[in-house]
């Protein structure tokens, strides 16, 4: 995993978002966009969490739950529920979130390391942010959305 962590004082621009309750963060430079939720097309034989494709003007994207590629339950899609397109590895990908609760920026020094115990359990989170009485994940898309050695998007193989 390619964690960097900053200067105390470095300011860090990040997107808030729900998942099953929950709330996740991510770089605000790797996101393009955020849209609301639109109907995806189905693709055969793709992981669970592969939700379909949607044409982004003109560009087929993977369309992913993140909330199951997180191994959590499956989203419910309500009319709060928002695509999150990002770049990762230079391939263009949505993730379903329930709904973006949040733009912000914080100090680098507000991200705390994964405690020892919690560590085991994943690769994909680089800190927890405590604001007020929330506790954010910090997720690492890069760690989330790997590409294997022919190419293709673990999320969508």
């Amino acid at each position: 995993m390619n964690v960097v962590y900053q200067q105390a004082g470095d300011a860090l621009e990040i997107i808030a978002f729900v998942l099953n309750g929950q709330l996740f963060c991510v770089r605000t430079i790797a996101i393009r966009e955020i849209r609301g939720w639109a109907p995806v097309t189905p693709l055969p034989h793709t992981s669970p969490e592969v939700m379909g494709v949607m044409n982004l003007r003109g560009t087929v994207i993977p369309i992913v739950d993140l909330a199951m590629k997180l191994g959590m339950p499956p989203a419910q899609i309500s009319e709060r529920s928002a695509i999150v397109v990002t770049s990762v590895h230079g391939n263009t990908i949505g993730m379903m979130v329930d709904r973006v609760s949040d733009i912000l920026t914080i100090s680098a020094g507000d991200l705390q390391p994964i405690p020892v115990a919690a560590d085991t359990a994943t690769g994909y989170a680089e800190g927890i942010l405590a604001r007020d009485k929330d506790m954010i994940c910090f997720l690492n898309l890069e760690s989330i959305f790997t590409v294997d050695s022919a190419d293709s998007w673990s999320a969508v193989a």
